[in-house]
C-alpha cells in the first residue's frame, strides 16, 4: 500500500512535522529522505529492507556507494542523495568543531571521527590539533595506509603538532 493512502497521522512526512523528528523511527527518517518507493513496495518498506541489509544506520550511511545502488529501490539518485546528506552532516559538525563548542565529551570526539572516517576502505591515521581550552584548530589525514596497514612517522606528528601550534592533540586510526 502506498503511504499516500494511509491515515495523515501516521505519514512519515507529517508525524515528524506534528511530533518532530526524534519521535520517529530509523526507518520513517529513511523513508522521508528516500521520498518514493518503487512498484509494490513504498518508501518505507525500502528504508527497512536497507536496515536489514546494512544492519545499522552507521553501517548504512558508511556503505560503498556501488552497493547502495545495488539495493532495490535505490539508484544513481538516491544514493547521491545519501552522499550528499552524509557530507552535509560532516561539514556541520566540523563548523561545530570551529566553533569550539563540540569537543566537550569523548562522545562528541567519537562521533566527529565515526562519521568523518566512516566508509573508508583504506587505514588512515588522523590528527586533531586542539588549543589550550581544547578547542580544534585543525583535524588532519596525516597517515594514508592501504586495505590492512597504515605507517606513523612520529617526527612527522610531532612537525604538524608545531605548525599548528596546538596544546593537545587527539589521536585516531582507522580500521578497517
Amino acid at each position: 500500500m502506498a503511504i499516500t493512502d494511509w491515515p495523515i497521522a501516521e505519514r512519515p512526512r507529517e508525524r515528524l512535522l506534528a511530533l518532530g523528528a526524534s519521535r520517529l523511527s530509523d526507518a520513517e527518517l529513511l523513508a522521508i529522505f528516500l521520498r518514493t518507493g518503487i512498484r509494490g513496495r513504498s518508501a518505507i518498506d525500502i528504508a527497512r529492507s536497507l536496515l536489514t541489509t546494512f544492519s545499522s544506520l552507521s553501517d548504512l550511511v558508511g556503505a560503498d556507494p556501488d552497493r547502495l545502488r545495488q539495493a532495490p529501490g535505490m539508484g544513481d539518485a538516491k544514493t547521491a542523495q545519501l552522499l550528499a546528506a552524509m557530507e552535509l552532516a560532516r561539514r556541520t559538525l566540523a563548523e561545530e568543531l570551529s566553533r569550539g563548542d563540540a569537543l566537550s565529551s569523548p562522545r562528541a570526539v567519537r562521533d566527529y571521527l565515526r562519521l568523518t572516517l566512516s566508509g573508508l576502505q583504506h587505514e588512515v591515521f588522523v590528527a586533531m590539533f586542539l588549543d589550550a581550552l581544547h578547542r580544534v584548530i585543525a583535524s588532519e589525514e596525516l597517515f594514508r595506509g592501504t586495505l590492512t596497514q597504515t605507517s606513523v612517522y612520529p617526527r612527522e606528528v610531532v612537525k604538524r603538532a608545531l605548525r599548528h601550534n596546538c596544546a593537545a592533540i587527539i589521536f585516531a586510526q582507522h580500521h578497517l
